[in-house]
């Protein structure tokens, strides 16, 4: 009997969940439709659209990306592609979160970015005599000039402590730079601190075992045209792990994009060729009987991007070698790929290799079996490799416009099928 009311308290709820649900069909029939990785958020501030599921229902489709810029924040960018009653219509927007904005205020600028973006697609449709266009700020006739010159400077300091009876662990990481971004230059210099320390304690025996790296880098980069740059990047640093107390690197080089710079958000086939000199003053004697040595060296790099309906490939090739030597090099390849292959089944794809034979900081007594565990100095190899696997299968309704946050986000309609 216990058991029958209880069914007969519950039946009730479903049954009103599954007939209270299905909102009236008034306006809504003739919204947008739009496909894109809309946050609840999103959705909730603009709900005068339809978000579908599959690209072939949408009347436009937008394509987010998001890039780093000099003053150490984001550009996010917008490329809306209309569909069906649209062919033929596109358009890019974009806005910069600056690094210093919360959460709340750069989606309060997506909303209002994408809003903008839209407004010409929504215009054609029946929801259009509903909508209201305000501008809330007087404008200054004149703009105030940047006292900083377009330089940006940034510094961080963290650590982690944690531990048991028989283990602890610390570390300290820091970091400062100094960054200027302007059309024709790209500088940015860097400063690193890294100390890691572990303690283990075996049969009343106690392992310790550090690893300490610190380093000062530069980039300096001078546009040339829509396709060419010109520039070079500097290092001095040491580090434990690879057996340098002091390393030297100077590395100038060109490079030329097939595509214009002005493209690199949707598409790119960078060609960068580097040539410089490498000096290394190491902590013990490597595997050649050395301590100290100074090295010719050139590197060919090659990286392809792009960003499209279907999905984004990301493909890079590296090569470089001593020229003393040429035996002395690496090849290094590796890539991700995300791909739309059906309605609501995506596939993504990573890895990569290298061919290693450029280790010339081996230390001649090798490593320790800590060491080794704990992966506290380089030990040598001819090869490294990487990769990941992964698929989604979404089905069901194709619209996605309700937000309840009830219980937690746990999703809208449909079922989603992810294994990675």
């Amino acid at each position: 009997m216990k058991k029958l009311l209880s069914c007969l308290f519950i039946l009730p709820l479903f049954l009103d969940a599954f007939s209270q649900d299905q909102p009236a069909d008034t306006l809504r029939k003739d919204a947008l439709n739009v496909y894109m990785t809309a946050s609840d958020y999103v959705r909730k501030e603009i709900p005068y659209l339809n978000y579908v599921r599959d690209i072939k229902d949408a009347d436009v489709y937008i394509i987010t990306t998001r890039e780093p810029v000099g003053s150490g924040g984001s550009e996010f960018s917008y490329f809306l592609v209309g569909q069906k009653a649209n062919t033929g219509m596109a358009d890019t927007i974009s806005f910069i979160a600056l690094p210093g904005e919360t959460e709340e205020e750069i989606r309060v600028k997506q909303v209002r970015t994408l809003k903008m973006g839209l407004m010409r697609y929504v215009a054609k449709t029946p929801l259009a005599q509903y909508m209201s266009i305000n501008f809330t700020q007087p404008l200054s006739e004149t703009v105030t000039s940047d006292i900083w010159n377009s330089w940006v400077f940034r510094t961080s300091l963290s650590g982690f402590l944690n531990g048991e009876q028989t283990y602890s662990s610390s570390s300290i990481y820091g970091d400062i730079s100094a960054t200027r971004i302007t059309q024709n230059w790209k500088v940015n210099l860097r400063g690193r601190y890294n100390f890691n320390k572990q303690v283990f304690e075996i049969d009343d025996e106690k392992i310790s075992s550090e690893n300490n790296s610190r380093s000062f880098s530069s980039l300096v980069v001078r546009s040339i045209s829509d396709h060419w740059s010109y520039g070079g990047s500097a290092y001095l640093g040491s580090s434990s792990y690879d057996n340098e107390d002091l390393s030297v690197r100077l590395m100038p080089g060109l490079e030329y994009d097939l595509f214009p710079y002005s493209e690199s958000t949707r598409r790119q086939l960078r060609l960068l060729y580097s040539i410089g000199y490498t000096f290394v003053n190491y902590i013990d004697t490597t595997i050649y009987n050395k301590l100290r040595e100074g090295h010719f060296q050139h590197s060919f790099d090659v990286a392809y991007e792009v960003v499209q309906k279907w999905g984004s490939i990301s493909l890079n090739m590296d090569y470089s070698n001593y020229l003393q030597n040429w035996s002395r090099n690496n090849i290094s390849m590796f890539g991700r790929m995300n791909l739309r292959v059906y309605k609501g089944f995506n596939i993504n794809f990573g890895g990569g290799a290298s061919i290693i034979h450029d280790q010339l900081g081996l230390v001649k007594e090798g490593a320790t079996t800590e060491e080794i565990l704990l992966r506290r100095k380089e030990i040598e190899t001819s090869f490294d490799y990487f990769m990941s696997f992964g698929f989604s299968f979404t089905f069901g309704s194709i619209y996605n416009n309700v937000v309840n946050p009830r219980f937690g986000n746990i999703g809208g309609g449909g079922m989603t099928i992810m294994i990675n």
